[in-house]
């Protein structure tokens, strides 16, 4: 343990607490001035329009227009897009309805659905991820006006498997912050209340998703970018198992270093946890055969484990688990000790030193581009970054304060002694075994995904330590899933996250369906205005 380190964060801990708190009983919440839902294809799942659509139901024009017509009704309040195809996809829409029209019999529409699961359906893409012609910025104004050359290997599946992107979403300046706010796009605000953040960096897809904006979206993730903004937004989002999902095209991306594609993911977010096989399995690609979706695990043989949050001194170092989102987790593990699963609280107290490791993880990635240099080979000058840091505090700068910050931790080692962090890497690997030994091919971990709810802007720095709840498993390469599980006192949602072993995304994802049965899911933040048909 560090000690001039946890000094530190003790510190930056308790004074990001009482910001919370104040800003709690101070900020008062102002709902989104957007219209509720009011066409039905806005609420119904890919599962459902997938079925739809092959039967002839309603078309992709139709539903891709639907999807466009809410997202215009949307982003001028909420600020989530960054660039957009709709004509495009509407010319995809047509080609898709034209291809389902040739099917003529049900046995070849089935064939047809079999090859291509999510035909006519369109979706919503991170900007970071790459789709092919449009913004390709990542929050940087120095890279303004620059498109992507090709989609990512994510989208390129989805677009195989019959998808339709309909726009690129905000993400924060190089994904390096988990509040949603750049100098060339300005907010991304949160859809259940405009004055706090949709979080990072899958900002701009927490927020499309959480109004009803999009089918799904594309996120990544390498330190909780998709479930935070799915915490803070209310849906689903899953952070699948290191090295699952292909990570080329996404930018930043490391050519050198060897653990990047295990810490950063892929994945789906979403507002209905039925998608998210599907989607997982899409995305998945080649490596789809390692989730071994078809052998099905009942319920009853689930074994279930769960936290509340760090023990002993680790525990002073890190903020106190709102109320309401401990009740969460209890929730859950009443749920399924009804059902007659056996659960078993589970002891922290192996990641005593969580915060060097996560430092450590994050100090240690090599070949990322500096946001100054915008070149992986070419560092600024610590004098130019500290000059830079201090005119982005103050809003005279190209770059934002929260990616100086991060940049500035990790040329200054994190502020950890060089010669200990031999230590924390070998730590990984024994925390590694006993996590994966301990849930084996059955078990699940029921915990915190951030210790309180959509926090304001420009507090982003002051709750850094609570990050360390979602890196771990990216660092360990486990998959998690974040669980919606209804809203607190203030509207503002709340959930869980759900982890298990290498491989065995499925369990997380049937556990989200189990919660979603009973707790609702989703929450939309305006009452949907939809006439029964």
């Amino acid at each position: 343990m560090e000690i001039i380190l946890r000094l530190l964060a003790f510190a930056l801990n308790a004074f990001g607490m009482l910001v919370n708190k104040i800003l709690d009983l101070v900020m008062v919440r102002r709902p989104p001035n957007c219209p509720p839902i009011s066409d039905p294809l806005l609420n119904r799942s890919v599962v459902e329009l997938a079925t739809q659509l092959r039967r002839g139901e309603i078309s992709s024009v139709q539903l891709v227009s639907a999807y466009i017509a809410r997202v215009r009704e949307v982003n001028p309040s909420l600020n989530a897009v960054v660039d957009e195809r709709f004509k495009a996809a509407l010319t995809d829409a047509r080609l898709a309805d034209d291809f389902i029209a040739r099917a003529s019999t049900e046995f070849d529409r089935v064939a047809l659905y079999t090859r291509y699961p999510i035909l006519g359906i369109p979706f919503t893409v991170k900007e970071s991820c790459g789709v092919k012609g449009l913004s390709y910025s990542v929050g940087s104004i120095i890279r303004k006006d620059m498109k992507a050359a090709k989609d990512g290997d994510v989208v390129e599946l989805l677009r195989a498997a019959g998808g339709i992107p309909l726009l690129v979403s905000a993400t924060p300046e190089f994904c390096m912050s988990f509040e949603t706010s750049t100098v060339i796009n300005g907010r991304c605000l949160n859809p259940y209340d405009m004055r706090r953040t949709s979080a990072g960096s899958s900002g701009g897809e927490g927020t499309l998703n959480g109004c009803g904006a999009t089918t799904f979206g594309v996120g990544s993730d390498i330190s909780g970018s998709i479930r935070l903004p799915a915490l803070f937004c209310g849906v689903f989002g899953h952070k699948p198992t290191g090295g699952l999902t292909s990570v080329k095209g996404h930018f930043p991306y490391s050519l050198t270093d060897k653990s990047f594609p295990d810490m950063l993911q892929i994945g789906p977010i979403t507002r209905f946890a039925r998608d998210m096989p599907l989607l997982l399995e899409i995305m998945a690609g080649d490596n789809k055969h390692k989730l071994k979706m078809e052998e099905t695990v009942p319920l009853k043989d689930i074994k279930i484990y769960y936290s509340y949050g760090y023990s002993g001194l680790n525990s002073f170092t890190h903020p106190v688990v709102d109320f309401e989102i401990k009740m969460a987790v209890t929730k859950a593990v009443k749920c399924f000790e009804k059902a007659g699963i056996n659960a078993k609280k589970m002891d922290f107290s192996f990641l005593s030193n969580s915060l060097e490791i996560a430092l450590v993880s994050l100090v240690d990635l090599k070949g990322m581009p500096s946001i100054v240099t915008q070149r992986p080979d070419r560092p600024p000058s610590m004098r130019l970054l500290i000059m830079e840091f201090m005119n982005s505090l103050i809003g005279h700068s190209l770059f934002t304060k929260e990616a100086m910050f991060l940049e500035l931790m990790q040329r200054f080692n994190g502020l950890m002694a060089s010669g200990n962090m031999q230590e924390y890497r070998d730590e990984v690997k024994k925390i590694k075994e006993h996590i994966i030994q301990l849930l084996g091919d059955r078990g699940v971990l029921l915990l915190p995904t951030f210790h309180t709810s959509a926090l304001g802007f420009h507090t982003s720095v002051l709750n850094t330590t609570g990050i360390d709840n979602m890196l771990l498993f990216n660092i360990l390469g486990l998959p998690a899933t974040h669980v919606p599980m209804g809203l607190n006192q203030r509207g503002m949602p709340i959930g869980i996250q759900v982890v298990a072993a290498p491989y065995q995304d499925k369990l997380c994802l049937q556990i989200a369906a189990e919660l979603e049965a009973v707790f609702e899911g989703w929450v939309p933040p305006v009452p949907h205005a939809i006439n029964s048909k």
